[in-house]
Formats: C-alpha cells, sequence, structure tokens
C-alpha cells in the first residue's frame, strides 16, 4: 500500500482532520488524524493492518504475541495479530502506568510485536515496551499506522509504520499566530 493509497483510507473515512489539537503528548498540532474513525471500518481496517504486516519483512516470523496500548492501539492491535496470525492482547494505565490486565499474560520471553496507531512522541510506546517487559515479554520490533516523529523517535528496537506524515507540533507557550486564533481540542485517549 503506498503512502497516498494510506493517506487516501484515512480521506475516505473522514479521519484526516485540520484545527487546533492538542496530541497526547501535550504537543499543538494544524492536522490530527483520528484513528478510531478510519479503524472503524473493519474491512479498512484489515487492508491496513495487512499492510503494516507486508512491512514487516522477515521480523513477521519472529512475533509469537502483538501486545498494544489502550485505547488507541488496541483495534490496529487486534488486526495485526490477525494479519500475523497471532493472539493480541493490550496494556492499560489503570493507576497510571501500563499494566497487563483483564487475565491477559505472556509466557517467559515472549517475542512481542507492540502496536500503536500514530507515534508522535514516543511516551505511550516506550511504556508499553516497559510494561511488556515487567510482564516477562521481549518486544522484537514496534509498528504504528502512522508516524509523526519526522522519523526522530528511538524506542530501541525495529520501528516501521505504514505511513510518515510530517506535520508540524508545537509547544503551548510557542504557538503560530494561524493556531492560537483557533480554539484547542484535544481528541486523543490520553486524559494528562
Amino acid at each position: 500500500m503506498t503512502e497516498n493509497e494510506v493517506l487516501g483510507e484515512f480521506r475516505a473515512a473522514g479521519a484526516l482532520l485540520e484545527g487546533h489539537f492538542i496530541l497526547s503528548s501535550g504537543l499543538h498540532s494544524p492536522r490530527y488524524l483520528q484513528c478510531a474513525r478510519v479503524l472503524m471500518d473493519a474491512r479498512r481496517a484489515e487492508r491496513l493492518a495487512t499492510a503494516l504486516a507486508e512491512k514487516l519483512g522477515a521480523l513477521r516470523g519472529q512475533i509469537d504475541v502483538v501486545v498494544s496500548p489502550a485505547m488507541g492501539g488496541v483495534i490496529i492491535g487486534h488486526e495485526m495479530g490477525r494479519a500475523l496470525g497471532v493472539p493480541a492482547m493490550f496494556v492499560e494505565r489503570p493507576d497510571g502506568e501500563f499494566h497487563l490486565r483483564r487475565g491477559f499474560a505472556l509466557q517467559a520471553g515472549a517475542r512481542v510485536l507492540m502496536v500503536e496507531d500514530v507515534v508522535t512522541t514516543g511516551l505511550s510506546s516506550k511504556e508499553a515496551i516497559k510494561a511488556i517487559g515487567a510482564a516477562g515479554g521481549v518486544v522484537v520490533a514496534a509498528a504504528s499506522l502512522v508516524d509523526r516523529s519526522g522519523g526522530a523517535v528511538e524506542l530501541g528496537v525495529p520501528y516501521v509504520a505504514l505511513v510518515a506524515l510530517d506535520v508540524p507540533t508545537f509547544a503551548a507557550d510557542d504557538l503560530p499566530p494561524s493556531l492560537s486564533a483557533l480554539p484547542a481540542v484535544k481528541p486523543g485517549s490520553r486524559a494528562a
């Protein structure tokens, strides 16, 4: 799937938004990809996950289980599990830190693909990778639908994204006038 085809899926779903958005990282941006909208169509989610699984190349054969962070990574994590033919589970933040819950458990040494919807700073990904390690898993790679980091994110494992989107981000105290003139919306799932 080409970058234009991937972005076409987002556009068709009304998931490529323009305005003033506060990202999970706390940074502000004039564009936002609402992955929940693009993933709400199961056939579209399957196409995107299949394309992302193909981009993993040789890493595909090294994965025993997929783990994703809740909330944003749950659907793409499930679809990646299906595309790879392995179980999928997710970590949650019941107390502010990611943990496996709901009876999920990793076998010691299980080789894990950590999957996110969007990576900007990598904070959620790093927290999820830490939780996976604490649960006995070994993260062999990370993947996301979208890399918004400008290629700057370093997760400590091989990282594959279906599409890289170079959208500027700004600190709250350094907004351009065009962005500060618009009301800010926080569409993500992280409360803090």
